[in-house]
């Protein structure tokens, strides 16, 4: 019970890493605000969390939305009266193109969910951690953003823009007992490779070669990384990027 009286929100929350954190967060002691624009999703994940005894509330939220930011925070502070972990990690990957042949729009969407969504969920949810003594942000970047992948600039760029943002606000509010920490990791097996995919289980075996392990991560591998850094294990962590990915970035 690592996360014992605590609240966290986390974002993305109706599958694949954002689930698992959740779930997990949950089993921890935590009572979670389940965010996710996937009404289905979402409501799957807060059930799933009860089913197993613990607490849970579904929002529906657009992370590049101000006023949906800003519900989601406020329904932590209204339902469970105070906010102390954020996990900002919904997500896109946006279109396969090369630099000259992505479009603004693609680039534009891209950036607006993966890097202005992490800017407005730490830029809301920082005064309701200042109110309760501090907390912990735990951002979700990517070894894209360590590293470069052809065919898709807009996001790479947002997840090396998440692991800036993360040490900047670390440094921020590290006299203020809230840490921010993001994690990077690496091919897991998600919808989003299931996209990435279509589904081919050859392709599949493809990216788990590249993988120096030989295969793919799991959700619950990175939640575990997420629970280490949102809980009191990690109270001298801040401003770092913690990679779970298979040794990819060691090659």
């Amino acid at each position: 019970m690592r996360l014992k009286n605590k609240v966290a929100v986390v974002t993305g929350a109706g599958s694949g890493i954002g689930r698992a954190i959740a779930v997990l967060f949950a089993m921890e002691g935590a009572e979670v605000v389940a965010a996710d624009l996937a009404e289905e999703g979402g409501s799957e994940t807060v059930e799933l969390i009860k089913e197993k005894g613990g607490y849970a509330v579904y929002v529906k939220a657009d992370v590049s939305s101000v006023r949906d930011v800003k519900k989601m925070i406020k329904t932590a502070v209204d339902k469970y009266g105070k906010l102390d972990i954020l996990v900002n990690n919904a997500g896109i990957e946006g279109k396969t193109a090369s630099t000259a042949d992505c479009t603004e729009e693609d680039w534009d969407q891209v950036l607006e969910v993966n890097l202005k969504g992490v800017f407005l969920g730490c830029k809301y949810a920082i005064p309701e951690m200042l109110k309760n003594g501090g907390g912990a942000i735990v951002n979700m970047s990517s070894i894209a953003g360590l590293v470069g992948f052809p065919n898709a600039p807009a996001y790479c760029a947002s997840k090396a823009g998440i692991m800036a943002l993360t040490r900047v606000t670390a440094l921020e509010y590290a006299t203020k007992n809230i840490r921010a920490n993001c994690i990077c990791p690496g091919i897991i097996k998600t919808p989003m490779i299931d996209r990435a995919t279509g589904g081919d289980v050859e392709v599949e075996k493809g990216y788990a070669k590249a993988e120096p392990v030989g295969r793919l991560g799991r959700p619950e591998e990175v939640a575990k990384a997420a629970l280490y850094l949102a809980s009191d294990d990690s109270s001298f962590v801040t401003g770092t990027a913690l990679v779970i990915d298979g040794g990819w970035t060691a090659q």
